[in-house]
């Protein structure tokens, strides 16, 4: 039986790159798309995504920021055991470029050309508040102490 904690999920998904960032559309339905996390996740849990400014996404977290991110992955050496890691959370906007360059990882160039000064650039930084995870038959459910 395993019983992960906020900083143990956050170790796993350091090795999940892609995510699914859900936000709620302007007529109430869910859009999602796959983000990729560059192994920027934080050990309580918060994470951080790129993306520009006029993309539907932003206008979404503008209107509501609630999110929720689900990962899958794998578990364990030998067995490798499904991983899945839903998390809920608020998302925040961020448009400073000192911030950008903290979080920046090469890797990102593929996307943003002219790194961390491409122009319209915005970073998402995701806070968890609720964590629920499926680790082969085991299971629970994590509420993230809110300390931001």
């Amino acid at each position: 039986m395993v019983q992960h904690t906020i900083a143990s999920l956050s170790e796993k998904m350091q090795h999940i790159d892609f995510a699914m960032l859900s936000t709620h559309t302007e007529d109430g339905h869910i859009g999602a798309r796959p983000m990729s996390n560059n192994q920027d996740v934080a050990h309580g849990g918060d994470s951080y995504y790129f993306t520009t400014e006029d993309t539907l996404m932003v206008k979404d977290i503008e209107r509501d920021p609630r999110v929720s991110l689900s990962f899958h992955g794998k578990s364990g050496l030998f067995g490798q055991r499904p991983l899945f890691i839903a998390l809920e959370g608020r998302a925040d906007l961020i448009r400073d470029r000192a911030q950008f360059k903290a979080h920046w990882n090469p890797d990102l160039e593929h996307w943003f050309a002219q790194g961390a000064d491409t122009p319209g650039l915005v970073m998402i930084h995701v806070h968890a508040e609720r964590a629920h995870y499926w680790d082969g038959q085991d299971e629970g459910e994590l509420e993230i102490d809110i300390l931001h």
